[in-house]
C-alpha cells in the first residue's frame, strides 16, 4: 500500500544543516529516531500522527543528508536535543510538540526535562528514562531472554553496508517480528511503502550512552503534558520502566495497552489515534 510522499526541506541552522520531511496539518509535531533514517516515503509512527498535526520528521546528525558529527559527543541524547532545538528556531517555532517512539521516546525524556517550555505536550512510546536491559529480563536485549542472541546477531547483520536489498529486508523483518504480539500480522500491520534504514554510526555510540542512561530523578523537572503508552507485552523497553516514567511526571496520562508488544501504534491502531485524541482534548484543550 502506497501512502503520500513526505514534502523534503534542508534547513540551515545555527547548529548546521539538516534534513527534514514534513506532512499533515494542525499542531505541529517533531518526531525524531535516535538512529532511524528516513526519507520521502516517512514513517510508520510519524504517520499515524499526521491525520492531527504537521508532523516534522528529522534525519538526526549523521543520518540522511543531514550535518556529520565533527565530535563524537554530538552523537549524544542532550547534543541531539540542542539540535532539535535549532532545527525549531529555524523553522520560527515558538513551540512544538514531540513525538518519540522507542529511542525516540528516550530523547523525548530528555527533551522534556531541558526544554519543557519549548513542548506544547510530549509523546512517549515503548520508551525508557534509565537503562532497561541490566535487570529486566523480559528485555530481549538482557541476555537471559530466549531470543537476544538472535537479536544481538541481527542487528550486527543489518550494519554490514554489503547485504542485498532482499536480505537487508528479510533480516528487518526477522527483527520486527520479535517485538510484535502476534508475529503473524506482519504483512498487515507493515503493509505500506515505508522504507528507512539504520545509522551504524548513530547505534554504537547510543549503545555506550545507554549503559549510563539514568535520568529518573529528573522526571519531576518535565512540566509538559506528557502522554505514555506502552504495549503491555513490550520486549524492548517492557512496560515497567513507562509506569515509572509515569510515577515521576507530574503532569502525565499512562496507558497500557493489553494486546501489544513493541509498535502499539500499528498493533492497536484504532485505540492509538482514540488515546491520542482524547490526550489533546484533556490535556491540550
Amino acid at each position: 500500500m502506497s501512502v503520500g510522499i513526505w514534502e523534503r526541506k534542508l534547513l540551515n541552522t545555527t547548529r548546521g544543516v539538516f534534513e527534514i520531511f514534513i506532512k499533515g496539518e494542525g499542531r505541529p509535531v517533531c518526531v525524531a529516531h535516535h538512529y532511524s533514517v528516513f526519507n520521502q516515503t516517512g514513517d510508520y509512527f510519524a504517520e499515524s500522527l499526521t491525520n492531527a498535526n504537521r508532523v516534522f520528521l528529522v534525519n538526526l546528525r549523521e543520518t540522511g543528508n543531514s550535518e556529520e558529527a565533527k565530535e563524537p559527543y554530538q552523537l549524544s541524547m542532550l547534543e541531539t536535543i540542542f539540535d532539535l532545538e535549532a532545527i525549531r528556531e529555524e523553522l520560527e517555532l515558538d513551540e512544538w510538540g514531540f513525538a518519540g517512539h522507542s529511542t525516540g521516546g528516550m530523547l523525548g525524556v530528555i527533551y522534556g526535562i531541558y526544554f519543557s517550555n519549548r513542548l506544547s505536550f510530549n509523546l512517549i512510546v515503548g520508551a525508557a528514562a534509565r537503562e532497561y536491559m541490566t535487570f529486566s529480563k523480559d528485555c530481549i536485549y538482557n541476555s537471559n531472554h530466549p531470543k537476544f542472541f538472535r537479536m544481538q546477531e541481527l542487528n550486527e547483520t543489518l550494519k554490514c553496508s554489503d547485504l542485498t536489498l532482499d536480505k537487508r529486508n528479510a533480516l528487518k523483518t526477522e527483527r520486527t517480528k520479535l517485538s510484535l504480539y502476534e508475529p503473524e500480522n506482519y504483512d498487515a500491520l507493515f503493509s505500506r511503502d515505508i522504507i528507512k534504514g539504520i545509522s551504524a554510526i548513530r547505534m554504537d555510540f547510543f549503545n555506550r550512552e545507554v549503559q549510563v542512561y539514568d535520568v529518573t530523578k529528573k522526571l519531576e523537572l518535565i512540566s509538559c503534558p506528557t502522554l505514555i503508552i506502552c504495549g503491555r507485552y513490550d520486549v524492548q523497553c517492557p512496560v515497567k520502566y513507562s509506569i515509572e516514567m509515569h510515577d515521576g511526571i507530574a503532569n502525565s496520562k499512562l496507558v497500557i495497552f493489553e494486546k501489544s508488544n513493541h509498535y502499539p501504534f500499528l498493533e492497536e491502531a484504532e485505540r492509538f489515534k482514540k488515546e491520542y485524541k482524547l490526550f489533546i482534548k484533556e490535556y491540550l484543550q
